[in-house]
């Protein structure tokens, strides 16, 4: 039984009670839940995986593509064809946002951008890894400033499978909130059957809040350190947080690291851009879905190079990068001043 904090209550139950009755059926119904229940298939597939390989291809970014890139995608793709108010998807493998074929007559459109399998680099240490999706309302998410999204999920992939959710539907409050998720008995397949039944999906933690000062442990997520040998603000940055006795929690996946902040209530994750290290996190598919998540949960997210919000700017196409930073605002605005001035 939940108890009043909302916890163990299922999924789709809770969402309800985020929104008025009748709003946004198919994103509360379908969409957000179909999306989660394809993390435990992804899960099972990594479990199964027991090497990591190169398979020989490059996505359109250049980047080679990994076996366990092409799973994550694959699965992703067949539960999108399965929810006929999602009409367009794109995703970091596959840069292109192209139509699923829906043609339902509904009341809800939705375009999903995607990073399938983010931190694939650190799977073969058999480290956590996550996906990343932003859900935006229409067909397309481009040419639009990440306000439009109207959800961002993050799966986690660790010892357990969970996920963060932030939801900010105009008109509504917003919210964070983080799911546990069981397995299903299709949880051994790639792809989705009628026969097979969903994973338990309950709340487990029904409002993540990153936290006000005073903070009883302050954490920093630093990334590319290298940068700081030639970058003295990015150094005296650094230094900053370790003569103040910050606990380092960085591990180099985007989606444990920032999650691992706000499951603590504070932290602060900065990804700099200097002259030799150029921007890396794309906006569509990584920015723009963290930041929601972020500031959903009381936080900021903000362009490394300027400063500006990161949801506040226009996304013109699937290649678009900035660097990061994101997590407490107190500390947000201290590591803005100390790089940018």
């Amino acid at each position: 039984m939940a108890n009043k904090r909302g916890v163990g209550v299922d999924l789709t139950a809770h969402l309800e009670t985020l929104l008025p009755p009748g709003t946004r059926t198919s994103l509360v119904q379908e969409v957000i839940p179909k999306l989660i229940a394809s993390f435990t298939t992804i899960a099972h597939a990594l479990r199964s995986a027991q090497t990591v390989s190169q398979v020989g291809t490059a996505n359109a970014f250049g980047d080679d593509q990994l076996n366990v890139d092409v799973m994550a995608e694959e699965i992703l793709r067949t539960a999108i064809s399965q929810i006929p108010s999602i009409f367009t998807a794109s995703s970091e493998e596959d840069p292109v946002e192209r139509s699923t074929g829906s043609t339902a007559d509904v009341a809800e459109k939705y375009t999903v951008a995607f990073d399938p399998l983010d931190g694939s680099s650190i799977i073969a240490p058999n480290w956590t890894v996550g996906t990343i999706i932003g859900i935006w309302d229409g067909e397309t998410a481009l040419k639009k400033s990440g306000k439009n999204q109207v959800a961002a999920v993050l799966g986690v992939y660790g010892p357990r499978t969970t996920a963060v959710v932030a939801l900010r539907v105009p008109g509504c409050k917003e919210a964070c909130f983080e799911v546990g998720i069981g397995e299903g008995s299709g949880a051994s397949s790639s792809s989705s059957s009628s026969s097979s039944s969903p994973p338990h999906m309950e709340i487990v933690n029904p409002r993540i809040q990153l936290q006000s000062a005073p903070f009883k442990t302050r954490y920093f997520a630093p990334a590319n350190m290298r940068a700081a040998g030639e970058d003295d603000k990015y150094m005296k940055l650094l230094t900053h947080f370790i003569t103040e006795r910050y606990t380092l929690r960085y591990i180099g996946g985007l989606v444990p690291d920032i999650v691992h902040a706000l499951v603590k209530g504070h932290g602060v994750y900065v990804s700099p851009v200097t002259g030799n290290s150029k921007a890396k996190l794309r906006r569509l598919y990584e920015l723009a879905p963290i930041a929601l998540v972020v500031e959903c949960a009381g936080g900021s997210a903000i362009d490394a190079a300027d400063g500006k919000s990161i949801l506040e700017r226009e996304i013109g196409d699937t290649d678009e990068r900035a660097g990061l930073i994101c997590g407490t605002t107190e500390e947000v605005e201290f590591v803005h001043k100390t790089l940018l001035g």
